[in-house]
């Protein structure tokens, strides 16, 4: 979702924390690197590991204004504030939160420019937490044969932890990273973040919420064969790949045609969203971002046994279930062989 080939990493500081502040090390100084090479190093390491994020958060506003220092910090740093002073800051707000548990590291905070999401470019501030660094190979030049020595440093290697703040329009947009899925210091007390209401978590979340209704709920409600399941999967999928724009009532008419099942797909999206404490509207702009990372997760697989499995991406009429004497069976009908 992130597209951060033409981007431009403006500024950054890097401090080395630690769970005791006394052992660790603040830098004093920022770095400023403006060659071509050194900026597509710079865009792999910190905006690469955000390209197939489809997942938006915001910031938790909740207690008022001032209540979210992160949030705070980075308003400053867009803003043009002196980055090492809010990168300390930032660095002892993580030090804080991370308590005795947290691994050593280098913690960077830095400044972006032309970052593009959506097809539209904004500001962004990051913050990137490292805790290993990686092992290379330095060759050079030296009295005229070859030097070697092993040296460790930040590489190819994602960031354990990272939150990249897009500021698009009025509200800041965050894509978050974290190593161990969910980790309440990082998520709840550095961040302190919630998920954004908008189009990508609201694509995301129906796309949810169809394949658990279609392969748990459904089943329960009527008699449903494995390949009418994977059917209907695939009408969904393909129903978010045609449109750009979700409507409720058109989508289950679409994908479910039977009135019965139709009424059964909206009255389990009622209780979804209650269970789930999420709010989907019946229109809203599909994020095609999120229709391809949700669509991986749609599997059109017909399994047999332990001997078949069938993958089944299109008419459903073209397969039939039968059962004679040898045993139950599909009929596949076909037009080419390749």
């Amino acid at each position: 979702m992130v597209n951060g080939k033409e981007a431009f990493v403006d500024e950054f500081v890097l401090h080395r924390i630690a769970a005791r502040e006394e052992a660790c090390v603040f830098s004093d100084f920022s770095a400023v690197i403006k060659g071509e090479e050194e900026q597509q190093f710079l865009r792999k390491l910190f905006l690469r590991p955000f390209t197939n994020m489809a997942f938006t958060c915001a910031f938790d506003m909740e207690g008022g204004p001032k209540s979210n220092v992160l949030q705070g910090l980075c308003a400053k740093l867009h803003k043009g504030a002196d980055i090492v002073e809010c990168s300390v800051a930032i660095a002892k707000h993580v030090i804080a939160a991370g308590g005795e548990d947290m691994p050593e590291g280098d913690l960077i905070a830095a400044r972006f420019s032309e970052v593009e999401v959506g097809g539209a470019v904004y500001d962004a501030v990051g913050i990137f937490k490292f805790d290993e660094k990686e092992v290379f190979l330095e060759s050079k030049r030296k009295d005229g044969g070859i030097a070697l020595r092993l040296k460790r440093g930040l590489g190819n290697g994602k960031p354990n932890k990272a939150c990249l703040v897009v500021y698009m329009d009025k509200d800041a947009t965050l894509f978050i990273i974290d190593n161990e899925g969910s980790t309440a210091w990082w998520q709840k007390d550095v961040i302190r973040s919630r998920p954004k209401k908008d189009h990508v978590n609201s694509t995301t979340d129906v796309m949810q919420l169809t394949k658990t209704f279609i392969t748990q709920q459904l089943p329960e409600d009527f008699v449903v064969e494995k390949t009418d399941q994977i059917d209907l999967l695939n009408r969904s999928v393909q129903y978010f790949k045609e449109h750009t724009q979700f409507d409720r009532q058109e989508f289950a008419e679409e994908v479910f045609q039977d009135e019965k099942a139709i009424r059964s797909f909206n009255q389990y999206s009622d209780r979804y969203q209650e269970e789930h404490n999420v709010e989907l509207g019946s229109s809203f702009e599909i994020s095609p971002d999120a229709v391809k990372k949700q669509a991986r997760v749609f599997k059109s697989v017909l399994k047999l046994d332990k001997n078949f499995h069938v993958y089944i991406h299109g008419d459903r009429s073209k397969i039939e279930r039968g059962q004679d004497d040898h045993g139950k069976f599909y009929k596949i009908y076909y037009e080419q062989e390749n």
